[in-house]
């Protein structure tokens, strides 16, 4: 059977490069290429890499990317925007939690929730930190955002998610936050690009720092820096709060 991030991402690569989430591309690279001091030489794996946009805004400034999805449909649109572009990009369908690189890459990215906070299991999203582990070379950098365990606390997650979409596309409604399992259950209305509606049951983990900081020390990660995420505008100065929907994880092998 098919999990619900399947189903939400086939067909949907136009309407998904329209949503607001996406629209921060830019800025978010050129926090990348900083912290990558501009070195040209190295190479990047885009996981989670959708509909590539961060893949190809790196390929223009000329590096290096391997971009991964598990969506047939979204890697399709990634191509689609390379070639008419004309950027050599290497797009590759596999799954994050069993990936066939080992000491590969120098960087990896994986941003807006492209991979790892999606799975259903605790266990399925540590397998994807774990792999992207082995990917990396020794030493090598993770650059990941991922959904902050402390909003749900203080903030309905229904409210802010109501708040952010503007007359785009996904909807989302019946928000319960589980205090147990950190998880958000929702109900998620998505137009494909065929005009289909689909409604479906969606559950993402919440996590907090402490536990994203044991992940990965347990995977092999030696430093780890958390920030709070701002939309395009990805900075080290941003101390991690109550208010972020989002966190900045930078760890180093």
């Amino acid at each position: 059977m098919k999990q619900w991030y399947e189903t939400l991402f086939e067909d949907y690569g136009k309407k998904y490069d329209n949503e607001n989430f996406t629209q921060g591309t830019i800025g978010e690279c050129d926090f990348i290429e900083k912290e990558i001091n501009f070195n040209k030489s190295l190479k990047i794996i885009d996981i989670g890499c959708g509909t590539g946009r961060h893949s190809i805004e790196l390929a223009k400034r000329g590096y290096r990317v391997t971009g991964i999805d598990l969506s047939e449909s979204q890697l399709a649109r990634a191509k689609e925007k390379a070639k008419a572009q004309n950027l050599q990009i290497d797009f590759q369908k596999h799954d994050a939690r069993n990936l066939p690189f080992e000491n590969e890459f120098d960087l990896a990215i994986m941003l807006c929730e492209g991979a790892f906070p999606l799975m259903e299991t605790d266990e399925m999203n540590y397998k994807i930190l774990k792999n992207v582990a082995k990917s990396l070379k020794d030493p090598g950098k993770l650059i990941f955002t991922t959904l902050n365990g402390l909003f749900p606390l203080y903030h309905s997650v229904e409210e802010f998610c109501a708040s952010t979409t503007e007359e785009v596309n996904a909807t989302y409604r019946s928000n319960t936050f589980d205090l147990m399992t950190f998880r958000d259950h929702n109900i998620t209305t998505v137009e494909d690009d065929f005009g289909n509606k689909k409604e479906l049951e969606c559950n993402e983990r919440y996590y907090v720092p402490s536990e994203i900081t044991w992940l990965l020390k347990t995977s092999g990660f030696k430093k780890i820096d958390i920030y709070g995420a701002k939309l395009g505008a990805f900075s080290r100065n941003d101390k991690l709060t109550t208010e972020d929907f989002e966190m900045l994880v930078i760890a180093e092998k």
